[in-house]
C-alpha cells in the first residue's frame, strides 16, 4: 500500500491513502516530542517522552502503554508494541545518504515499511512517502504502528539535526 504523511505545518502531519485520511499527528509544540495520534475511526493516543533525558517515548491509551521507543546508540529507533498483551520488537532506521529513507523491520527481518523523506523548501517541513509490505497490512495495529513511523522519523530529523 502507498500512503502520504504531509505536514500542514510545523506541528501537524495528516497520513493519506489514496486521498482518505488515515490518522493525523498533532504535536504540542516544536521543541518537544509530546504529540497526540487521532486515527480515522476515532481513537485518540497521547505520545509523551519519559525519564530524566525524556530518551523513551511511549504511545498511551488513556494510562495503558500500547507502544514505546528510544534510539540506541547507533542510530537506530527500537520500537516495543504491547497490544494484546504481547511484546512485539521492531527496529526503525535511516538508510542510504543521497536518496534516504527509514525503513521498519520486524524480530524476523521483514521489512515492513519504507518511508522516503522529501524536504519542502517552502514551509521547511518534511513530507513522507510511505510503502507498506502485506505483512505490515495484515497486522490488526497498522495504523497506529504507521502513525507512530511518523512520528520516529520526525524524532530521528530532530535528534540528528540536534547534533
Amino acid at each position: 500500500m502507498e500512503y502520504h504523511a504531509k505536514s500542514k505545518n510545523s506541528l501537524s502531519f495528516d497520513v493519506t491513502k489514496d486521498d482518505k485520511l488515515v490518522g493525523s499527528l498533532y504535536y504540542k509544540s516544536w521543541f518537544k516530542f509530546n504529540a497526540e495520534v487521532l486515527v480515522a475511526n476515532g481513537s485518540s493516543y497521547q505520545v509523551e517522552p519519559k525519564g530524566f533525558w525524556e530518551a523513551t517515548v511511549e504511545l498511551k491509551e488513556g494510562e495503558k502503554v500500547l507502544l514505546n521507543f528510544q534510539m540506541n546508540w547507533n542510530g537506530e529507533i527500537i520500537v516495543k508494541t504491547y497490544f494484546d498483551d504481547l511484546e512485539k520488537g521492531y527496529i526503525f532506521k535511516h538508510t542510504g545518504f543521497f536518496k534516504e529513507s527509514f525503513i521498519l523491520i520486524d524480530q524476523e527481518g521483514t521489512e515492513l515499511l519504507v518511508m522516503k523523506p522529501h524536504l519542502n523548501w517552502k514551509k521547511v517541513n518534511y513530507e513522507y512517502q510511505i510503502s507498506t509490505s502485506d505483512t505490515f497490512e495484515a497486522l490488526s495495529y497498522e495504523e497506529i504502528l504507521l502513525m507512530s513511523s511518523v512520528h520516529c522519523a520526525n524524532y530521528y530529523m530532530s535528534m540528528m539535526m540536534a547534533q
